[in-house]
């Protein structure tokens, strides 16, 4: 298979989907790999050491789209790129559809094989290469937040940790996933005092056994979320519901019974937001207040740590990128459940319920397009 390595366009992305020893790799599996110019260099891999691995680099991201049978990027597709793609082409990437009406409707347009990194699963029904970027995305929550609650940020001016007399900030973390898990060990370790949220009495008792005695795994009600977000000098939203868009837990209203300079961030804003008040930003410009409170909703974070993270999405996306360009997608998903819950989009029609029900679209069965032939 032709397999084409896309460099990232959107905002601040320095990320890249494959690194050189993924693409050696393929090579060696028999597959000729097109990358885009330039494409590593915001992770620190230079053209030259994808051509050292067997790649073919490529000056536009035009000439990669007209010849690869499957295209990989990190972020999703931008308007720029919609019309690129062509019929039946693969696409492998982070989509995070139900929150992206327009690209949705365009990559239906487009009739693409639109194969989502978000929602495939794992045996266990984990999302392995979601996983990843959610450790990453919850440490750099914490070590945001840690950042913007100081003075000279527009901040509370505190420091998580305390000091011998003071008492440390309290954090509250909505959600005890792999986010809110990796972000709350990382503001118990800076010292802090966490709340940890999350709906499973099940995953509770886990994280009972395994978090620090700094933090206090709580069940997750709109009661108890509107008594600690008074008590919180930081909040951090980590919710998720696969595929779907994120549930809005922290009303505008309750913005008012916060502490004045406390910081939000929202982690599920690539699926919406679960604060009412959340709107997409940039590391640019990563900030914005809502009455008297920051909020923190980058959509990218990992983008932020590009070495890190390319490293850690290869290592999690490579085995999947090897069956699909030996196999082809349809024998792929006809052997893997996994994989078949990360196509949402496929030749015209929405093969995720979460993403037809998020725009009252008509929903189809991967399993319907398996036995129609593809």
């Amino acid at each position: 298979m032709i397999v084409g390595i896309l460099k990232e366009i959107k905002a601040e992305e320095n990320r890249v989907a494959m690194t050189p020893s993924g693409v050696e790799i393929l090579v060696h599996h028999g597959h000729q790999v097109l990358v885009e110019k330039g494409a590593g260099l915001g992770s620190g891999f230079d053209d030259d050491q994808y051509l050292l691995s067997g790649a073919e680099i490529l000056d536009e991201a035009d000439k990669v789209y007209v010849a690869a049978e499957m295209v990989m990027h990190v972020k999703e597709p931008q308007p720029s790129e919609y019309g690129m793609i062509r019929e039946g082409q693969i696409v492998f990437t982070y989509f995070h559809f139900a929150a992206a009406e327009e690209l949705t409707r365009a990559m239906l347009d487009r009739r693409a094989v639109c194969i989502a990194y978000e929602t495939i699963e794992g045996t266990d029904g984990s999302l392995p290469l979601l996983t990843p970027m959610s450790e990453v995305a919850g440490r750099m929550a914490a070590q945001q937040a840690a950042k913007y609650v100081e003075r000279a940020q527009g901040g509370r001016g505190i420091l998580l940790g305390g000091v011998p007399g003071v008492a440390p900030a309290t954090v509250l973390v909505i959600g005890g996933g792999v986010v809110g898990t990796h972000a709350a060990q990382m503001a118990c370790g800076l010292g802090a005092k966490v709340y940890l949220l999350d709906m499973s009495l099940e995953r509770l008792r886990h994280l009972s056994e395994i978090m620090p005695k700094n933090c206090f795994p709580m069940m997750s009600s709109p009661a108890i979320i509107r008594e600690l977000v008074q008590q919180a000098d930081i909040v951090i939203g980590a919710v998720l519901l696969h595929g779907a868009k994120a549930p809005k837990l922290i009303s505008r209203d309750m913005l008012s019974t916060m502490k004045p300079g406390a910081v939000m961030v929202d982690v599920s804003i690539d699926q919406g937001g679960c604060f009412e008040t959340s709107r997409p930003t940039t590391h640019r410009d990563p900030i914005y207040e809502v009455d008297g409170i920051i909020h923190y909703c980058v959509t990218n974070m990992p983008g932020a740590v590009p070495l890190t993270s390319t490293m850690a999405l290869t290592n999690a996306t490579l085995p999947y990128a090897l069956d699909l360009a030996d196999k082809g997608w349809c024998q792929v998903a006809l052997e893997n459940p996994g994989v078949r819950a990360g196509l949402n989009v496929v030749n015209g029609k929405v093969t995720y319920q979460g993403v037809a029900e998020a725009f009252a679209m008509d929903y189809t069965s991967v399993e319907t397009l398996l036995q129609q032939g593809c």
